[in-house]
């Protein structure tokens, strides 16, 4: 079977462009998964006690672009769910990122005075970064800053990037937030849910057209190769003269011709309980103590009733493409000399003409579930535009 498009990774970036290029230009279509499964890091299974999980880390969709959202959910109904997520500090349970409600649980003493300048200072439902709240004039408020500092993320960061903050590029401190309000929500998104009945039943409604094939658990190297001296891809030994769309690593792509970009990766643990419930939010941060940096219990996101319930911890790890399976690349390290190195490479791909790089790994960058998206809707727009 002839192909108009090959795309490399079945993740959410991957089948969103083929179910829009297989329904609305009716091209053929074939994407090349090494994983057993589709999803990529959303997918979501059940377990062997009948528990939804998701097998990657907890998955919440929120979004501000309408169009991305109505796009998904002609694939799905929603479960309407505002993730929580509370923090282990010292024996308090207090609401991440900080808020009022934060203050008062974990320094009650000085509460008061904290949140009146915080209130003299910044206006209702304000979000203000750390950094900027350590440039204020108000003694309480760089007070707030420093214990947000040194008790929500020094640790955390060192923990979850097994470097100091000061190793990182500031972007990093600067999205720690305090919240002036109330509102526990993690997340500030208009919509915000989950799929009503998974993310893997989402995305085999959204790849059910009969002009996408796919090939599980096949390293695309077996397929395509790349012939970097004519700067062109052949398929099964024969020049592809359609158009390729690469998710995985770029670095990997260009066989690490400037080096290998390095990642942060995770060690996911799953345990089933003989309880109903094991703790009292869905999702809680352990930025101090333990190796693992967080607790998830699935129920509180999928709403399912059962006797049993799974929780979910989170290891941090080096990435090390030389690992046995289960090592997977999940965060690009955010300093300048990574990004320097992704540039070489974007500047190289640019020399390729019919691949087009998409996601977070072949981007080099992190992106929430919308965005990758609405960047796919985006390349299937030009796709469309060529072909008028």
């Amino acid at each position: 079977m002839s192909y108009d498009f090959i795309i490399v990774g079945a993740g959410i970036g991957g089948i969103t462009i083929a179910e829009q290029l297989a329904n609305i230009l009716n091209k053929k279509v074939l994407i090349i998964e090494k994983r057993n499964h589709i999803g990529g890091n959303c997918y979501d299974y059940y377990n062997e006690d009948g528990i939804l999980v998701h097998k990657y880390g907890p998955h919440i969709f929120h979004t501000n672009n309408r169009r991305v959202y109505n796009y998904l959910s002609l694939y799905t109904s929603w479960i309407i769910y505002n993730h929580k997520v509370l923090g282990k500090i010292e024996n308090t349970l207090a609401p991440i990122p900080f808020n009022l409600i934060s203050i008062d649980k974990c320094m009650p003493q000085d509460a008061d005075k904290i949140k009146k300048a915080l209130l003299d200072e910044y206006a209702v439902n304000d979000s203000i970064k750390i950094l900027d709240m350590k440039k204020s004039s108000r003694r309480e408020i760089k007070q707030l800053a420093d214990y947000v500092y040194e008790n929500v993320f020094l640790h955390y960061t060192e923990k979850f990037w097994n470097l100091k903050p000061e190793e990182l590029d500031p972007s990093v401190t600067g999205r720690v937030p305090v919240n002036v309000s109330y509102d526990c929500r993690y997340f500030q998104d208009m919509y915000q849910g989950i799929p009503s009945e998974g993310y893997t039943v989402m995305f085999n409604n959204m790849i059910s057209n009969h002009n996408i094939n796919i090939l599980l658990e096949k390293d695309y190297k077996d397929i395509l190769t790349v012939d970097y001296e004519n700067k062109r891809v052949l398929f099964y030994d024969e020049e592809f003269d359609g158009e390729i769309i690469f998710t995985g690593m770029i670095d990997e792509f260009f066989d690490y011709k400037y080096g290998h970009l390095p990642y942060r990766s995770l060690i996911f643990v799953d345990e089933t309980i003989d309880e109903t419930k094991f703790q009292e939010n869905s999702t809680i941060n352990y930025p101090n103590d333990y190796h693992f940096t967080r607790i998830t219990e699935y129920k509180y996101l999928t709403r399912q009733v059962h006797d049993k319930t799974t929780i979910q911890f989170e290891y941090p790890i080096k990435y090390d493409p030389n690992a046995d399976e289960g090592n997977i690349p999940y965060y690009p390290i955010p300093q300048a000399k990574n990004e320097e190195l992704y540039e070489k490479y974007k500047a190289y791909s640019e020399e390729f003409e019919n691949v087009t790089f998409l996601g977070r790994l072949a981007e080099y960058q992190y992106m929430n579930m919308d965005k990758v998206v609405e960047k796919a809707l985006d390349l299937v727009d030009k796709f469309i535009d060529k072909s008028k």
